[in-house]
Protein backbone atom coordinates (compact mmCIF):
# COMPACT_ATOMS: atom_id res chain seq x y z
CA UNK A 1 0.00 0.00 0.00
CA UNK A 2 1.49 3.40 -0.50
CA UNK A 3 2.27 5.39 2.02
CA UNK A 4 0.15 8.20 1.23
CA UNK A 5 -2.59 5.92 1.07
CA UNK A 6 -1.61 4.54 4.67
CA UNK A 7 -1.26 8.03 5.88
CA UNK A 8 -4.65 8.71 4.69
CA UNK A 9 -6.61 5.58 6.28
CA UNK A 10 -5.15 6.13 9.51
CA UNK A 11 -6.19 9.76 9.61
CA UNK A 12 -9.78 8.48 8.73
CA UNK A 13 -9.74 5.76 11.28
CA UNK A 14 -8.95 8.24 14.34
CA UNK A 15 -11.49 10.51 13.18
CA UNK A 16 -14.51 7.73 13.59
CA UNK A 17 -12.61 6.58 16.64
CA UNK A 18 -12.42 9.98 17.89
CA UNK A 19 -16.04 10.47 17.67
CA UNK A 20 -17.35 7.34 18.71
CA UNK A 21 -15.70 7.82 22.27
CA UNK A 22 -17.30 11.51 22.45
CA UNK A 23 -19.22 11.69 25.28
CA UNK A 24 -22.58 13.34 24.84
CA UNK A 25 -25.55 14.95 26.76
CA UNK A 26 -29.04 13.42 27.01
CA UNK A 27 -31.17 16.15 26.92
CA UNK A 28 -34.81 15.46 28.81
CA UNK A 29 -36.66 17.61 26.46
CA UNK A 30 -38.57 20.52 27.64
CA UNK A 31 -39.82 20.96 31.34
CA UNK A 32 -43.30 19.70 31.60
CA UNK A 33 -45.45 22.73 32.52
CA UNK A 34 -48.87 21.42 32.43
CA UNK A 35 -51.16 21.23 35.13
CA UNK A 36 -52.66 17.37 35.82
CA UNK A 37 -56.31 17.24 34.15
CA UNK A 38 -59.36 15.18 36.53
CA UNK A 39 -59.65 12.29 34.21
CA UNK A 40 -62.72 11.01 35.67
CA UNK A 41 -64.53 11.00 39.27
CA UNK A 42 -66.70 8.43 40.52
CA UNK A 43 -69.59 9.60 41.14
CA UNK A 44 -69.21 11.97 38.44
CA UNK A 45 -68.57 15.93 39.35
CA UNK A 46 -71.73 17.62 40.10
CA UNK A 47 -73.84 14.47 40.86
CA UNK A 48 -77.42 15.50 42.48
CA UNK A 49 -79.09 13.31 44.97
CA UNK A 50 -75.91 12.20 46.68
CA UNK A 51 -75.91 9.58 49.24
CA UNK A 52 -72.86 7.82 49.63
CA UNK A 53 -69.31 7.88 51.63
CA UNK A 54 -66.80 7.74 49.15
CA UNK A 55 -65.61 9.87 46.35
CA UNK A 56 -62.47 8.80 43.67
CA UNK A 57 -61.02 11.58 41.59
CA UNK A 58 -58.87 9.97 38.86
CA UNK A 59 -56.41 12.31 36.95
CA UNK A 60 -54.32 11.89 33.60
CA UNK A 61 -50.73 11.67 35.51
CA UNK A 62 -49.34 10.47 39.00
CA UNK A 63 -49.97 13.88 41.59
CA UNK A 64 -49.32 14.42 45.03
CA UNK A 65 -51.47 16.43 47.83
CA UNK A 66 -49.35 19.31 49.40
CA UNK A 67 -50.91 21.94 51.91
CA UNK A 68 -54.26 20.20 51.66
CA UNK A 69 -55.52 20.76 55.51
CA UNK A 70 -54.89 24.31 54.73
CA UNK A 71 -56.08 24.83 51.13
CA UNK A 72 -59.19 22.60 50.89
CA UNK A 73 -61.99 24.62 51.60
CA UNK A 74 -65.35 22.43 52.28
CA UNK A 75 -68.93 24.46 51.99
CA UNK A 76 -70.68 23.91 53.97
CA UNK A 77 -67.61 23.04 56.35
CA UNK A 78 -68.06 19.42 57.97
CA UNK A 79 -67.88 18.81 61.62
CA UNK A 80 -65.90 15.70 61.10
CA UNK A 81 -63.31 16.34 58.46
CA UNK A 82 -62.84 13.57 55.61
CA UNK A 83 -59.85 11.34 55.26
CA UNK A 84 -58.43 12.54 52.15
CA UNK A 85 -55.98 9.50 50.71
CA UNK A 86 -53.81 8.88 49.50
CA UNK A 87 -50.36 10.45 51.50
CA UNK A 88 -48.38 9.68 48.30
CA UNK A 89 -48.15 10.29 44.91
CA UNK A 90 -51.04 8.57 43.01
CA UNK A 91 -53.32 8.81 40.38
CA UNK A 92 -56.50 8.67 42.32
CA UNK A 93 -57.51 10.52 45.11
CA UNK A 94 -60.04 9.53 47.32
CA UNK A 95 -62.05 10.93 49.71
CA UNK A 96 -63.91 9.06 52.75
CA UNK A 97 -66.96 11.36 54.61
CA UNK A 98 -67.13 11.15 58.20
CA UNK A 99 -69.71 13.39 58.43
CA UNK A 100 -73.86 12.76 58.08
CA UNK A 101 -74.91 15.26 55.30
CA UNK A 102 -77.19 18.02 54.88
CA UNK A 103 -80.21 17.34 53.27
CA UNK A 104 -80.94 19.17 50.04
CA UNK A 105 -77.88 20.89 50.23
CA UNK A 106 -74.92 21.12 47.62
CA UNK A 107 -71.59 20.46 48.97
CA UNK A 108 -68.52 21.82 47.06
CA UNK A 109 -64.51 20.89 47.65
CA UNK A 110 -61.78 23.45 46.42
CA UNK A 111 -58.84 22.48 46.80
CA UNK A 112 -57.13 25.49 46.18
CA UNK A 113 -53.36 25.04 44.82
CA UNK A 114 -53.11 21.64 47.07
CA UNK A 115 -53.37 19.11 43.71
CA UNK A 116 -50.18 19.27 42.27
CA UNK A 117 -48.66 17.09 39.49
CA UNK A 118 -45.97 14.42 40.58
CA UNK A 119 -42.58 15.68 38.80
CA UNK A 120 -43.23 19.65 38.43
CA UNK A 121 -45.05 20.38 41.05
CA UNK A 122 -47.80 22.07 38.61
CA UNK A 123 -50.94 23.06 40.27
CA UNK A 124 -54.37 22.06 39.21
CA UNK A 125 -55.64 25.67 40.56
CA UNK A 126 -58.57 26.18 42.48
CA UNK A 127 -60.01 22.40 41.14
CA UNK A 128 -63.38 22.05 42.62
CA UNK A 129 -65.54 18.90 42.94
CA UNK A 130 -69.43 19.02 43.58
CA UNK A 131 -72.37 17.09 44.76
CA UNK A 132 -75.66 17.67 45.77
CA UNK A 133 -77.71 15.61 48.62
CA UNK A 134 -80.91 17.58 46.71
CA UNK A 135 -82.40 17.22 43.17
CA UNK A 136 -80.39 20.61 42.00
CA UNK A 137 -76.99 22.07 42.91
CA UNK A 138 -77.49 25.37 43.87
CA UNK A 139 -75.94 27.80 41.49
CA UNK A 140 -76.02 31.39 43.27
CA UNK A 141 -72.80 33.53 44.31
CA UNK A 142 -71.75 36.40 46.17
CA UNK A 143 -68.49 38.36 45.70
CA UNK A 144 -67.08 39.63 49.17
CA UNK A 145 -64.00 42.13 49.47
CA UNK A 146 -61.54 41.99 52.49
CA UNK A 147 -59.67 44.44 54.40
CA UNK A 148 -58.31 45.07 57.55
CA UNK A 149 -60.16 47.30 59.47
CA UNK A 150 -56.77 49.76 61.07
CA UNK A 151 -53.43 48.43 58.81
CA UNK A 152 -53.09 48.79 55.10
CA UNK A 153 -51.62 45.43 54.87
CA UNK A 154 -54.02 42.09 54.97
CA UNK A 155 -53.87 39.25 56.76
CA UNK A 156 -54.04 35.85 54.81
CA UNK A 157 -56.18 32.92 55.03
CA UNK A 158 -59.34 34.84 56.06
CA UNK A 159 -62.53 32.75 56.32
CA UNK A 160 -65.59 34.16 54.83
CA UNK A 161 -68.93 32.70 55.90
CA UNK A 162 -72.82 33.07 55.81
CA UNK A 163 -74.58 31.90 58.10
CA UNK A 164 -78.42 31.35 57.16
CA UNK A 165 -81.10 33.44 59.40
CA UNK A 166 -83.58 30.79 60.62
CA UNK A 167 -85.59 29.91 63.61
CA UNK A 168 -82.24 28.87 65.14
CA UNK A 169 -80.26 31.91 64.51
CA UNK A 170 -79.56 34.45 66.91
CA UNK A 171 -76.23 36.80 68.30
CA UNK A 172 -74.84 33.56 70.08
CA UNK A 173 -74.37 31.23 67.25
CA UNK A 174 -71.23 32.36 65.55
CA UNK A 175 -69.26 31.41 68.74
CA UNK A 176 -70.86 27.91 68.82
CA UNK A 177 -72.12 26.74 65.55
CA UNK A 178 -70.22 26.51 61.70
CA UNK A 179 -71.51 28.68 59.13
CA UNK A 180 -73.87 27.53 56.16
CA UNK A 181 -71.14 28.13 53.54
CA UNK A 182 -67.46 29.39 53.83
CA UNK A 183 -64.92 30.07 51.66
CA UNK A 184 -61.20 31.66 52.24
CA UNK A 185 -58.41 33.82 50.55
CA UNK A 186 -55.76 31.58 50.80
CA UNK A 187 -52.88 33.00 51.09
CA UNK A 188 -53.37 36.30 48.61
CA UNK A 189 -57.01 36.78 47.52
CA UNK A 190 -58.16 40.04 48.23
CA UNK A 191 -61.87 38.90 46.55
CA UNK A 192 -63.76 36.10 47.37
CA UNK A 193 -66.67 34.44 45.83
CA UNK A 194 -68.87 32.04 47.63
CA UNK A 195 -70.86 30.08 45.24
CA UNK A 196 -73.42 27.67 45.08
CA UNK A 197 -75.92 29.00 47.35
CA UNK A 198 -79.05 28.67 47.40
CA UNK A 199 -81.48 31.72 48.12
CA UNK A 200 -82.65 33.11 51.34
CA UNK A 201 -81.90 35.74 54.21
CA UNK A 202 -77.71 35.26 55.94
CA UNK A 203 -75.29 37.29 58.25
CA UNK A 204 -72.52 37.37 56.15
CA UNK A 205 -69.08 37.56 57.78
CA UNK A 206 -65.32 37.31 57.96
CA UNK A 207 -62.86 35.71 60.44
CA UNK A 208 -59.34 35.30 60.77
CA UNK A 209 -59.17 32.02 63.09
CA UNK A 210 -57.89 29.26 64.48
CA UNK A 211 -59.44 27.08 61.82
CA UNK A 212 -62.53 25.71 63.78
CA UNK A 213 -64.75 28.39 62.03
CA UNK A 214 -66.38 29.55 65.00
CA UNK A 215 -65.97 33.14 66.69
CA UNK A 216 -62.97 33.03 69.87
CA UNK A 217 -62.89 37.19 70.25
CA UNK A 218 -59.81 36.37 72.88
CA UNK A 219 -57.81 35.37 69.40
CA UNK A 220 -59.98 35.93 66.84
CA UNK A 221 -60.22 39.09 64.09
CA UNK A 222 -63.66 39.58 62.81
CA UNK A 223 -65.11 41.33 60.18
CA UNK A 224 -69.31 41.49 60.04
CA UNK A 225 -71.98 43.16 57.75
CA UNK A 226 -74.56 44.70 59.76
CA UNK A 227 -77.86 44.18 58.26
CA UNK A 228 -78.80 40.70 56.78
CA UNK A 229 -78.53 40.15 53.20
CA UNK A 230 -80.71 38.54 50.59
CA UNK A 231 -79.61 36.03 48.25
CA UNK A 232 -79.22 36.54 45.02
CA UNK A 233 -77.46 39.88 45.39
CA UNK A 234 -75.05 41.43 42.94
CA UNK A 235 -73.27 43.70 45.55
CA UNK A 236 -69.79 43.31 46.05
CA UNK A 237 -70.03 43.18 49.68
CA UNK A 238 -66.96 44.85 51.80
CA UNK A 239 -65.98 43.41 55.78
CA UNK A 240 -63.36 45.23 57.58
CA UNK A 241 -61.23 42.71 59.79
CA UNK A 242 -60.63 44.08 63.68
CA UNK A 243 -59.49 42.40 67.00
CA UNK A 244 -62.52 43.12 69.39
CA UNK A 245 -61.85 44.83 72.74
CA UNK A 246 -61.98 41.90 75.22
CA UNK A 247 -62.84 42.28 79.30
CA UNK A 248 -60.15 42.54 81.63
CA UNK A 249 -58.94 40.13 82.90
CA UNK A 250 -56.18 39.28 85.22
CA UNK A 251 -53.75 35.95 86.02
CA UNK A 252 -52.46 35.24 89.26
CA UNK A 253 -49.80 37.11 90.20
CA UNK A 254 -45.89 36.11 91.21
CA UNK A 255 -43.05 37.50 92.95
CA UNK A 256 -40.67 39.13 90.70
CA UNK A 257 -37.84 40.44 92.97
CA UNK A 258 -38.22 41.62 96.87
CA UNK A 259 -39.87 44.77 95.93
CA UNK A 260 -42.48 43.54 92.90
CA UNK A 261 -44.62 41.30 91.42
CA UNK A 262 -45.01 40.18 87.92
CA UNK A 263 -49.16 39.86 86.85
CA UNK A 264 -50.24 38.77 83.39
CA UNK A 265 -53.49 39.95 81.64
CA UNK A 266 -56.55 40.20 78.68
CA UNK A 267 -57.54 43.45 77.86
CA UNK A 268 -56.64 46.79 78.52
CA UNK A 269 -54.63 47.06 82.43
CA UNK A 270 -54.73 50.84 82.32
CA UNK A 271 -56.79 52.06 85.53
CA UNK A 272 -56.55 48.82 87.36
CA UNK A 273 -57.10 49.09 90.96
CA UNK A 274 -54.70 46.94 93.31
CA UNK A 275 -55.08 46.20 97.05
CA UNK A 276 -52.60 44.70 98.56
CA UNK A 277 -52.85 43.61 102.34
CA UNK A 278 -50.27 42.11 104.91
CA UNK A 279 -53.12 40.87 106.97
CA UNK A 280 -55.21 43.42 108.29
CA UNK A 281 -52.39 46.26 107.30
CA UNK A 282 -53.20 48.11 103.60
CA UNK A 283 -49.60 48.40 102.09
CA UNK A 284 -48.90 51.56 99.59
CA UNK A 285 -48.29 50.18 95.88
CA UNK A 286 -47.67 51.04 92.58
CA UNK A 287 -48.34 49.44 88.96
CA UNK A 288 -46.67 50.04 86.05
CA UNK A 289 -46.07 48.40 82.36
CA UNK A 290 -44.03 45.30 81.35
CA UNK A 291 -43.01 46.43 78.34
CA UNK A 292 -43.60 44.84 75.54
CA UNK A 293 -45.18 42.19 77.16
CA UNK A 294 -49.15 41.32 78.95
CA UNK A 295 -48.14 41.88 81.96
CA UNK A 296 -47.85 44.62 84.42
CA UNK A 297 -45.25 45.16 87.38
CA UNK A 298 -47.23 45.43 90.71
CA UNK A 299 -45.05 47.35 93.01
CA UNK A 300 -44.72 47.09 96.59
CA UNK A 301 -42.66 48.43 100.05
CA UNK A 302 -40.45 45.51 100.98
CA UNK A 303 -41.59 43.65 103.73
CA UNK A 304 -41.00 40.42 105.58
CA UNK A 305 -43.93 37.77 105.56
CA UNK A 306 -44.86 34.67 104.38
CA UNK A 307 -47.38 36.01 101.65
CA UNK A 308 -49.53 38.95 100.69
CA UNK A 309 -53.23 39.31 99.59
CA UNK A 310 -53.40 40.84 96.76
CA UNK A 311 -57.09 42.10 95.20
CA UNK A 312 -57.48 43.46 91.32
CA UNK A 313 -60.30 45.51 90.56
CA UNK A 314 -60.97 46.77 86.88
CA UNK A 315 -64.70 46.91 85.75
CA UNK A 316 -66.39 43.82 86.08
CA UNK A 317 -63.50 41.94 87.05
CA UNK A 318 -62.72 41.41 90.67
CA UNK A 319 -60.68 38.56 91.84
CA UNK A 320 -58.35 38.07 95.07
CA UNK A 321 -55.09 36.38 95.34
CA UNK A 322 -52.87 34.89 97.87
CA UNK A 323 -48.78 35.73 96.62
CA UNK A 324 -45.98 33.61 98.51
CA UNK A 325 -42.84 35.55 98.87
CA UNK A 326 -39.20 34.39 99.24
CA UNK A 327 -36.53 36.42 100.37
CA UNK A 328 -35.60 37.84 97.29
CA UNK A 329 -33.09 41.13 96.43
CA UNK A 330 -35.05 44.47 95.80
CA UNK A 331 -34.62 46.47 92.65
CA UNK A 332 -32.55 49.57 92.45
CA UNK A 333 -32.61 52.95 90.78
CA UNK A 334 -30.87 53.03 87.60
CA UNK A 335 -31.86 56.09 85.04
CA UNK A 336 -31.20 55.53 81.35
CA UNK A 337 -31.81 58.50 78.57
CA UNK A 338 -33.61 57.29 75.24
CA UNK A 339 -31.75 59.24 72.96
CA UNK A 340 -27.58 59.12 73.46
CA UNK A 341 -26.52 61.71 71.62
CA UNK A 342 -28.75 62.99 68.46
CA UNK A 343 -32.28 64.54 69.81
CA UNK A 344 -34.81 64.82 67.02
CA UNK A 345 -36.64 67.87 67.18
CA UNK A 346 -40.04 66.71 67.30
CA UNK A 347 -39.07 64.34 70.24
CA UNK A 348 -38.88 65.30 74.10
CA UNK A 349 -35.81 63.90 76.43
CA UNK A 350 -36.57 61.11 77.96
CA UNK A 351 -35.67 59.12 80.49
CA UNK A 352 -36.48 55.69 81.56
CA UNK A 353 -35.90 54.78 85.70
CA UNK A 354 -35.72 50.96 86.57
CA UNK A 355 -38.27 51.90 89.68
CA UNK A 356 -41.26 53.78 89.65
CA UNK A 357 -40.39 57.97 90.40
CA UNK A 358 -42.70 59.45 92.83
CA UNK A 359 -40.66 63.03 93.60
CA UNK A 360 -39.39 65.55 91.32
CA UNK A 361 -37.64 68.42 92.56
CA UNK A 362 -37.03 70.80 89.49
CA UNK A 363 -34.61 72.78 91.07
CA UNK A 364 -31.78 70.07 90.80
CA UNK A 365 -32.89 69.88 87.05
CA UNK A 366 -30.53 72.45 84.66
CA UNK A 367 -30.43 72.65 80.79
CA UNK A 368 -27.98 74.78 78.73
CA UNK A 369 -26.96 75.39 75.42
CA UNK A 370 -23.93 75.34 74.10
CA UNK A 371 -23.56 79.06 75.57
CA UNK A 372 -23.97 77.95 78.52
CA UNK A 373 -27.49 80.03 78.61
CA UNK A 374 -30.18 78.61 81.13
CA UNK A 375 -33.11 77.50 79.26
CA UNK A 376 -36.60 77.31 80.86
CA UNK A 377 -37.96 73.54 81.11
CA UNK A 378 -41.58 72.22 82.26
CA UNK A 379 -41.48 68.22 83.59
CA UNK A 380 -43.74 65.32 82.58
CA UNK A 381 -44.24 61.74 84.31
CA UNK A 382 -46.21 58.59 82.91
CA UNK A 383 -46.24 56.28 85.66
CA UNK A 384 -47.80 53.46 83.97
CA UNK A 385 -44.91 53.86 81.46
CA UNK A 386 -42.27 55.05 84.02
CA UNK A 387 -41.02 57.64 81.34
CA UNK A 388 -39.47 61.44 82.92
CA UNK A 389 -40.11 64.03 79.91
CA UNK A 390 -38.39 67.29 79.91
CA UNK A 391 -39.98 69.67 77.59
CA UNK A 392 -37.54 72.64 76.26
CA UNK A 393 -37.68 74.65 73.51
CA UNK A 394 -34.94 73.33 70.61
CA UNK A 395 -33.27 74.46 68.20
CA UNK A 396 -31.57 73.36 64.98
CA UNK A 397 -27.91 72.79 64.98
CA UNK A 398 -27.84 73.22 68.92
CA UNK A 399 -26.05 71.41 71.76
CA UNK A 400 -27.40 71.01 75.04
CA UNK A 401 -25.96 70.19 78.48
CA UNK A 402 -28.69 68.23 80.82
CA UNK A 403 -27.12 67.93 84.71
CA UNK A 404 -29.64 66.45 87.15
CA UNK A 405 -28.38 66.65 90.48
CA UNK A 406 -28.76 64.55 93.35
CA UNK A 407 -31.97 63.93 94.78
CA UNK A 408 -33.99 65.64 91.51
CA UNK A 409 -35.61 61.93 91.12
CA UNK A 410 -36.89 60.20 94.06
CA UNK A 411 -38.53 56.54 93.61
CA UNK A 412 -41.22 54.77 95.40
CA UNK A 413 -38.79 53.47 97.87
CA UNK A 414 -37.24 56.78 98.56
CA UNK A 415 -33.82 55.84 97.01
CA UNK A 416 -32.72 59.28 95.18
CA UNK A 417 -30.55 59.50 91.50
CA UNK A 418 -26.48 60.15 91.77
CA UNK A 419 -25.58 63.84 89.48
CA UNK A 420 -26.67 62.56 85.79
CA UNK A 421 -25.26 64.47 82.82
CA UNK A 422 -26.13 63.70 79.50
CA UNK A 423 -24.98 66.15 76.73
CA UNK A 424 -27.27 66.03 73.15
CA UNK A 425 -27.45 67.73 70.09
CA UNK A 426 -29.88 68.50 67.29
CA UNK A 427 -29.10 68.32 64.04
CA UNK A 428 -29.04 70.88 60.73
CA UNK A 429 -32.55 71.73 59.24
CA UNK A 430 -31.36 70.28 56.21
CA UNK A 431 -31.33 67.15 57.41
CA UNK A 432 -35.54 66.99 57.53
CA UNK A 433 -37.82 66.81 55.14
CA UNK A 434 -41.02 69.08 55.23
CA UNK A 435 -44.13 67.58 54.75
CA UNK A 436 -47.52 69.74 54.06
CA UNK A 437 -50.56 67.37 53.93
CA UNK A 438 -54.01 69.16 52.69
CA UNK A 439 -57.22 66.94 53.42
CA UNK A 440 -60.41 67.26 50.61
CA UNK A 441 -63.42 66.28 51.52
CA UNK A 442 -63.43 65.59 54.83
CA UNK A 443 -66.91 64.08 56.23
CA UNK A 444 -66.51 65.19 60.10
CA UNK A 445 -63.92 66.20 62.80
CA UNK A 446 -61.83 65.29 64.58
CA UNK A 447 -58.89 63.40 62.93
CA UNK A 448 -56.65 61.80 63.62
CA UNK A 449 -53.72 61.71 60.72
CA UNK A 450 -50.92 59.75 61.05
CA UNK A 451 -47.58 58.86 59.09
CA UNK A 452 -46.29 55.52 59.49
CA UNK A 453 -43.45 54.01 58.57
CA UNK A 454 -42.79 50.49 56.40
CA UNK A 455 -43.52 48.04 59.47
CA UNK A 456 -46.57 50.64 60.39
CA UNK A 457 -45.28 52.12 63.36
CA UNK A 458 -46.63 55.67 63.56
CA UNK A 459 -44.06 58.10 64.08
CA UNK A 460 -46.00 61.15 63.65
CA UNK A 461 -49.57 62.23 64.61
CA UNK A 462 -51.27 65.43 64.36
CA UNK A 463 -55.41 65.79 65.59
CA UNK A 464 -56.55 68.58 63.71
CA UNK A 465 -60.33 69.64 65.01
CA UNK A 466 -61.11 72.17 61.90
CA UNK A 467 -58.44 72.56 60.08
CA UNK A 468 -57.52 70.85 56.47
CA UNK A 469 -54.01 71.88 56.01
CA UNK A 470 -51.41 70.63 58.03
CA UNK A 471 -47.88 70.37 58.64
CA UNK A 472 -45.60 67.59 59.69
CA UNK A 473 -42.30 69.55 59.72
CA UNK A 474 -38.72 68.26 60.54
CA UNK A 475 -39.28 64.90 59.74
CA UNK A 476 -36.90 62.25 59.23
CA UNK A 477 -36.40 61.42 55.95
CA UNK A 478 -38.11 58.21 54.94
CA UNK A 479 -40.49 56.28 53.14
CA UNK A 480 -44.11 57.22 54.60
CA UNK A 481 -47.78 55.58 54.69
CA UNK A 482 -50.66 58.47 55.54
CA UNK A 483 -53.97 57.68 56.97
CA UNK A 484 -56.27 59.34 58.08
CA UNK A 485 -58.93 57.77 60.85
CA UNK A 486 -62.30 59.79 62.04
CA UNK A 487 -62.07 59.72 65.30
CA UNK A 488 -65.76 59.69 66.04
CA UNK A 489 -66.04 59.31 70.10
CA UNK A 490 -63.05 62.05 70.20
CA UNK A 491 -60.46 60.44 72.38
CA UNK A 492 -57.71 60.72 70.16
CA UNK A 493 -57.12 57.06 69.69
CA UNK A 494 -58.31 54.44 67.20
CA UNK A 495 -61.29 52.19 68.46
CA UNK A 496 -62.29 48.89 67.17
CA UNK A 497 -65.13 47.56 66.84
CA UNK A 498 -68.11 44.98 68.30
CA UNK A 499 -69.85 42.21 66.95
CA UNK A 500 -72.61 41.88 69.99
CA UNK A 501 -72.92 45.80 69.74
CA UNK A 502 -73.25 46.27 66.08
CA UNK A 503 -70.44 48.26 66.05
CA UNK A 504 -67.72 48.82 63.39
CA UNK A 505 -64.78 49.97 63.96
CA UNK A 506 -63.69 53.97 63.36
CA UNK A 507 -63.10 54.45 59.68
CA UNK A 508 -59.68 54.22 58.45
CA UNK A 509 -58.85 55.78 55.13
CA UNK A 510 -55.11 55.45 53.45
CA UNK A 511 -53.09 57.25 50.89
CA UNK A 512 -52.96 54.71 48.08
CA UNK A 513 -49.28 55.79 47.49
CA UNK A 514 -46.07 55.38 50.18
CA UNK A 515 -44.63 58.91 50.23
CA UNK A 516 -40.67 59.40 49.75
CA UNK A 517 -39.39 62.76 52.45
CA UNK A 518 -35.76 63.41 51.85
CA UNK A 519 -34.02 65.39 53.25
CA UNK A 520 -33.96 69.32 52.88
CA UNK A 521 -37.38 68.45 51.01
CA UNK A 522 -40.89 70.74 51.19
CA UNK A 523 -43.62 68.30 50.12
CA UNK A 524 -46.72 68.72 49.32
CA UNK A 525 -50.08 65.93 49.04
CA UNK A 526 -53.11 66.51 48.48
CA UNK A 527 -55.34 63.70 50.11
CA UNK A 528 -58.89 63.56 49.01
CA UNK A 529 -60.77 61.29 51.40
CA UNK A 530 -63.62 60.31 49.15
CA UNK A 531 -61.14 57.74 47.65
CA UNK A 532 -61.11 54.87 48.53
CA UNK A 533 -58.00 52.41 49.45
Amino acid sequence: MPKSIFKLFCIVFLVILSSCAKRGNITGGLKDSIAPVLSSSFPKNGTVNFNGKEIKLVFNEFVKLKNVNKQLIISPPMKNQPEILPYNASKVITIKLKDTLLPNTTYSFNFGQSIEDNNEGNPYSQFKYLFSTGATIDSLKLNVKIKDALEKKQDNFVSVMLYEINEKFNDSTIYKETPRYITNTLDSLKIVTLENIKAGKYLLLALKDNGNNKFNPKVDKIGFQKQYITIPNDTIFELELFKEKIPFTAIKPSQASGNKMLMGYEGNPKGIKVTIKNGAEILPNLVTQFPKKDSVHIWFKPIKTDSLQVRIEKDNFLKDFTVKLKKQKPDTLSINAEFSSTLPLRERFTLNSSTPLLQFDKSKISIKNKDSLALDFTTDYDEFEQKFYLNFKKEASEKYKIILFPGALTDFFDNKNDTLSYSIGTKNLSDYGNMRVILENVKRFPLIVQLTDKEGKVKYTEYPEKNTTLNFDTIEPATYTLRVIYDDNKNKTWDTGSYLEKRQSEEVIYFPKEINIRSNWDWEQIFNLELKN
